[in-house]
């Protein structure tokens, strides 16, 4: 009898164990689980706070605010105050593809900072096919210049929609950046130096050019690739279709060579102190140098220099090592550094004679020689 009530307790103390142990392991398991889940929502916060931006500081306007890990914080976006309408517990994530999402541009928002958009500043005027969007993103690697990504075409084909329209297509800037837009076609537009003026009289102007002939010949070259059963070259820069004729300046990429003509327009308008004329030669074989040029123009500190390029050998275009969006090095795209068409030696040397005075106007009127042949 003593014998079965000693295995009946025994296997009772056997039993609890087993259910102490059993409590254990559950109340264990529910607290590692909870952990787990813990870090990975501090992970989210922390991937998106990366990309959003979080500030603790008062804003004069009502900001949206959420709560993370306990606390109450504020997001100010880099963006129009429209974005402020957004629901409270909406944060609005900026695409990858997009310059407001570098490095620079978050911290910025997190410091409180509330950038707006403004007229420009400085304008690349031209000319096309002369190296006008190298100059664009070379001086985009600046971080004190913000500059629109694509031609706006205000001063030329906009000029009706008002000025707060070319507003809204500018970059958000903060206090002492500088917001800059490129499109070529205004060194050639009639009323575009009258309009830039009426806008900001103090505007910067940048103008790049090259080799008139070269430069005609790269923009029948960009023409003929999206326009296969396009005329030889020939056939259009003279006026009985060959090279013996008369040199067409009725015909757009011969017409643009002639810079002194269109410069005459804007020193109408502008002082010479507020025009930089950029070699798009040198651009090409020394944009280190020329980028010099561009910052002190732009009263900017030198910091885009030699170690942001390299020279593709095969394109024969220099490169970029980074850049705000890419830390890879890249080219500025297939369109650039195109193969020219071989064209006659005698309509080469006829169109560098009809350009000859007009350079020598163009070198005067600058007071650069570029050292065109």
């Amino acid at each position: 009898m003593h014998y079965r009530q000693l295995n009946r307790t025994v296997a009772i103390t056997t039993g609890l164990i087993m259910c102490a142990v059993y409590v254990l392991y559950t109340f264990h398991a529910c607290l590692l689980s909870g952990i787990n889940r813990s870090i990975k929502q501090t992970a989210a916060v922390t991937m998106a706070s990366s990309t959003i931006a979080i500030t603790t500081s008062a804003a004069p306007a009502p900001l949206p605010q959420v709560r993370i890990l306990g606390s109450i914080v504020r997001i100010v976006p880099l963006v129009d105050d429209m974005t402020l309408k957004q629901p409270a517990t909406t944060l609005r994530l900026l695409a990858p593809n997009t310059t407001d999402a570098s490095p620079k541009y978050r911290f910025l928002r997190q410091q409180g900072l509330r950038p707006s958009r403004h007229l420009p500043d400085a304008l690349i005027i031209g000319v096309k096919k002369s190296g006008t969007r190298a100059l664009l993103e070379f001086i985009r690697l600046h971080p004190d210049v913000r500059a629109a990504g694509c031609e706006v075409h205000f001063f030329d084909r906009h000029y009706a929609k008002g000025l707060a329209w070319y507003r809204h297509h500018m970059p958000p800037t903060i206090e002492g950046q500088i917001t800059m837009e490129k499109t070529p076609s205004y060194f050639i537009t009639r009323e575009a130096p009258r309009r830039v003026r009426h806008m900001n009289p103090a505007t910067k102007l940048l103008v790049v050019v090259r080799d008139p002939v070269t430069r005609a010949i790269s923009d029948y070259t960009q023409a003929k690739s999206k326009k296969r059963d396009m005329k030889r070259f020939e056939e259009l820069a003279f006026t009985n279709g060959s090279t013996g004729g008369v040199v067409d300046t009725s015909w757009g990429p011969v017409r643009i060579g002639v810079y002194a003509k269109y410069l005459e327009r804007w020193l109408e308008h502008f002082p010479p102190a507020q025009l930089l004329f950029v070699s798009g030669e040198r651009l090409i074989a020394d944009p280190a140098v020329e980028m010099g040029r561009v910052q002190d123009f732009l009263g900017l500190k030198r910091v885009v220099n030699e170690k942001h390029f390299y020279f593709n050998s095969t394109k024969g275009f220099p490169c970029l090592l980074k850049s705000e969006e890419r830390s890879s090095p890249h080219c500025l795209g297939k369109t650039k550094g195109r193969n020219h068409p071989r064209i006659d030696g005698v309509a080469i040397d006829r169109l560098r004679e009809f350009y000859r005075p007009f350079n020598q106007k163009f070198y005067h009127l600058t007071g650069i020689n570029f050292g065109w042949p």
